[in-house]
């Protein structure tokens, strides 16, 4: 085989290993973990490889730049040599002399390896991971992961006073990738793409979704004094009647000192027989009301609703007197709009 040849054969696998490293470090940024973690936990190895590599972000983007570097010096080293020799046969031809046959083909030669490097070996393999984050990312990362297991000492070295540099200039290294948005860019995404007429919120409900997250508990509570109460000597029949005239299917049940004893839902009272509908209802009947606080976030309010499966919460306040009720529907109304009680009347 001829240097040429050789010289050729180096150039394309030069182009390629660094075409790797650069795509690899690229993806191992622009892909989404949560796109690759239900993969990893369905069982998937090279997810859960891509996973360790994200997890270990610091070790395999210096990998990847000592690779990069590596490519570069040896296409330099190696391969610009060879071409600037090729050059020089068809310059003299052309009638150029020896100085100006040598600085000619130099010029020549680290102009094309130069140009064929970045094209093919960084600006399109970048582009490549830009445009198919996770599978450049399930593909390249843990091939990556397992040459810097291969080079881990020399790269925690480099790694090592790399750190040391940031440092001194206060900078805190990281050594995991954050491929999470926060909520004010969620909110400006969502914005732009609004106005671009890419996203359409027609129910406002993605709107809604960021109000949520700002509301307490105490701005939509319903004052004690808004709501329709019983006391403790409340009857079936009367229950039912609050349901037909008033179409709300939970109420709430005070002692004679105004405090919360808890409170009936219709179906509670709905099977009862002639003989008990003008009884008083049975203490064992009401349904506990938990209480919950006035400045407690809603989402945090949702969540503490659906774990111990409450549609309704108390507030109270410093003197243990009930202040309002919090019902679940009110939470789910901040979010999707008006949502009515199944029996309330129109």
């Amino acid at each position: 085989m001829s240097d040429p040849i050789v010289a050729l054969f180096s150039f394309i696998g030069l182009l390629t290993a660094s075409a790797f490293f650069v795509a690899a470090e690229f993806a191992i940024f622009s892909a989404r973990r949560a796109q690759i973690e239900p993969r990893a936990e369905a069982g998937s190895k090279p997810a859960q490889l891509t996973i360790k590599g994200m997890e270990n972000v610091s070790l395999i983007v210096a990998t990847c730049q000592l690779g990069i570097t590596i490519c570069a010096l040896l296409i330099l080293i190696v391969v610009e040599p060879s071409v600037q020799q090729l050059l020089k046969g068809p310059l003299y031809a052309l009638g150029f002399g020896e100085d100006a046959t040598y600085a000619t083909s130099f010029v020549i030669a680290l102009a094309v390896v130069t140009f064929l490097h970045v094209l093919l070996g960084e600006m399109v393999p970048k582009n490549i991971a830009f445009s198919i984050p996770e599978r450049a990312a399930l593909v390249l990362v843990p091939i990556a992961y397992g040459l810097s297991l291969v080079l881990k000492p020399v790269v925690v070295v480099l790694n090592g006073m790399a750190n040391g540099v940031l440092r001194l200039f206060g900078v805190k290294a990281v050594n995991e990738t954050n491929s999470a948005y926060t909520l004010d860019q969620v909110e400006n995404i969502v914005e732009h793409s609004t106005r671009e007429g890419v996203l359409i919120d027609a129910t406002g409900a993605i709107g809604n979704t960021f109000e949520f997250t700002d509301k307490k508990v105490q701005d939509i509570l319903v004052p004690i004094e808004n709501l329709i109460t019983f006391n403790l000597d409340v009857t079936p029949r009367e229950i039912e009647q609050a349901v037909a005239k008033h179409g709300f299917s939970r109420y709430l049940i005070l002692n004679d000192s105004g405090e919360i004893e808890g409170y009936l839902h219709l179906k509670d009272v709905i099977d009862s027989d002639e003989e008990e509908a003008d009884e008083p209802v049975e203490r064992k009947l009401l349904r506990t009301v938990k209480s919950i606080g006035g400045t407690v976030e809603l989402e945090d309010a949702l969540a503490l609703m659906k774990r111990d499966r409450q549609h309704l919460m108390a507030n109270f306040n410093d003197d243990g007197k009930p202040v309002g009720l919090l019902f679940l529907e009110d939470i789910l109304e901040e979010l999707v709009g008006e949502v009515q009680d199944a029996t309330r009347r129109d």
